[in-house]
Parts: C-alpha cells; structure tokens; sequence
C-alpha cells in the first residue's frame, strides 16, 4: 500500500513543530516546508538553551533542528523580490502595520501546493489555531485563503481540526480526525501541556514572528516604498540597521553602535556615500544613493549629534564612488532637525 505524504509548513515555533508530530505519530509521511524572509524576528528563542543546538540562525535554523529531530525532508525557500510585490499592494490589506497577513498565506500555500504536487504528497498541514492571529486565521480568511491558493480542502490543521469542517484526507481516512486536537485562541497552555506529553523540552520560542507587524519598522517601510520603486535584497536588510532619516529625497542611515558600525558598512551599494569620524568615536551615517543637495553635510551633523565623546572632534570621512576625501562641520544636529527628518529610530 501506498504511504501516504503530507508537506508541512515547518516554521520551527512550536504550533507547527507539534502539527508535524501529531501527523506523524499516524504514519504519515511528512516533508517539511520552511519559508525565510528579511522580515523574520525569531531568532532561536528555544526554551533551553542546550550545548550544540542551532542558535543564532532564526527561523531557519530551528526549523532544520525540527526535522533532524523527526528525521524528516526539508526545504528551505526564500520570500524573495516577488513578495514585496505582495507587501507593496496587498489584495487583502494590512493589519495592525504593513504586514499583508492573508495575502502573505495565500503566497506560500501557493508554493505549498507546487511542492505537493512535485512530490505527490496529499496534502499540507499547518500550526494554525482558529482565533490565534486577528487577521489571518479566523474562519473567513481561512476559507479565503484555501480558496485562493488552489487547495480548498487540502490543507489541514491538525491543533484546532475539530473544530472546523473535515478536510479531504479525513474523509478519504488518510488521516484520523479523532487523534487531532480543538485548541483555540491565543492561549499557549494547550501546546506547552502537549510538548510535555511528546518530551519536546527544547522547543524554540512559542511563536515566531514579523516584523511587518510592528508599527515603528513600518515606518521604514512605507517610507522605503514612497520613495523607491526597484527594492532589492539588501535594501530590506538596511531596514533593520541604524537610525533612518529622510533628507528631502536623500535617506541617511546612523548606526547605533559599534555592533552596526560593521554591519552598515556591509549593506552599502556602489551608489552610497559612507561618512565616518575621523579621531573620535562615533556612529558610521550611510547617504543611500549619493550624496547631493547637502545631504553628506546634514548626515555629517547627525553623526556629530549621536557621538557620545567627541572632545571637539568634527573631522569626519567622506567614502563615494568619487574617492576619499575629509569634512569638518561645526554644530551637530539640533534636537527639532532630528525630529524633522527622522523616519523612526
């Protein structure tokens, strides 16, 4: 006889770790599916800390941890450049930030459906809990989703399955909807009692999350959006470094401290101007796409303003595609310029 398959949006947080083991413990075979973005804001939050895990690579990292626990397949896709069309003009619309939470469901259920079908799987299972999220898993969305991604009646969830209608792999008996569960809500009680049962003690953070969904990157976001219509990779990587400001259409982006004095300098593009202190310590500023109508010089002030110990120090570096070559600016930024230009910190 056949063994049946299932692919499993596998995030590596806990809803979707004890989804696969519910399938699993009926015989199923289950390749693991995991999505990766630049949004991602779950970086190994396991709940022991234990020698040789997989620690600092986020959402990927312990979703691999996962499926080597389980011994199941899995493959890593990326939410690449197509998304941000999906973030830029959701069908559905926002929540509480810029986060497209429907439209970003039906986007990887989609590439869900593809992998089925390339492996003959059955059907795809997920962590979801009815009335966990606001906007994306209710009842309504949960149809709207199925429906626009192909695969009404092939996506199971196996923690709140009772109390929706039976999917098809119910009905045909592939799998038993008795061993599968009525959690709902927003409670993580019911998950925690159930890793206990299954002696899952090392389980990542109990739900991951986005950073779409918070109000002060959406800022940067949006502002990316107003001001640029080609984003590339490491456009939304910068969205995650420094103090960001916009300097009519110039952006200018501070570093905080030494940690992304580092990282800012890895993100710049041939295009970008870096300005840096000279003799004094003090934050790395990045003028995004060059550096006219006086933006190197007000960077410049915004560097002076966010020096700690200058000790009179206002020499500062100036690295374009031009060269090399050495400013002095007398007054930092004022307190009411920082406010009008900041797009968030």
């Amino acid at each position: 006889m056949k063994k049946r398959k299932a692919v499993a949006l596998l995030s590596g947080g806990l809803d979707s770790t004890l989804a696969v083991k519910l399938i699993l413990e009926q015989g199923i075979e289950v390749h693991a599916l995991n999505f990766t973005s630049a949004f991602c804001t779950c970086n190994s939050g396991s709940k022991h800390k234990k020698e040789g895990a997989h620690q600092g690579g986020g959402c990927k990292s312990e979703a691999r941890r996962v499926a080597e626990k389980f011994g199941i397949p899995i493959k890593v896709m990326v939410k690449g450049l197509d998304y941000i069309d999906i973030v830029r003009n959701p069908k559905y619309g926002y929540g509480k930030g810029i986060n497209p939470c429907v439209d970003c469901r039906i986007y990887m259920f989609k590439l869900a459906k593809q992998y089925m079908e390339e492996i003959g799987a059955d059907f795809v299972i997920t962590g979801e809990v009815l009335g966990q999220r606001p906007m994306s898993q209710r009842r309504d969305t949960f149809k709207i989703i199925e429906r626009e991604s192909g695969l009404e009646g092939r996506i199971l969830r196996p923690l709140c399955a009772k109390h929706l209608e039976p999917t098809i792999p119910e009905k045909e008996g592939i799998v038993d909807r008795n061993k599968l569960l009525d959690m709902v809500g927003r409670t993580r009680k019911p998950q925690m009692h159930l890793a206990e049962e299954f002696s899952l003690d090392d389980y990542p953070c109990p739900s991951g999350g986005c950073l779409l969904t918070d109000k002060i990157f959406a800022k940067k976001v949006r502002d990316l959006f107003e001001h640029k219509e080609e984003i590339t990779l490491k456009d939304l990587q910068l969205l995650k470094v420094g103090r960001h400001f916009r300097y009519g259409s110039a952006k200018l982006v501070i570093s905080r401290n030494q940690s992304e004095n580092q990282r800012l300098k890895g993100l710049i593009k041939p295009e970008d101007t870096v300005v840096e202190p000279v003799g004094f310590p003090g934050p790395v500023g990045v003028v995004c796409g060059g550096g006219e109508n006086g933006s190197i010089e007000v960077c410049a002030r915004l560097i002076l303003r966010y020096a700690k110990k200058r000790d009179g120090g206002n020499t500062l570096k100036v690295v374009s595609h031009e060269g090399e070559r050495l400013i002095t600016v007398d007054e930092p930024a004022t307190e009411d310029m920082v406010k009008e230009l900041r797009v968030c910190n």
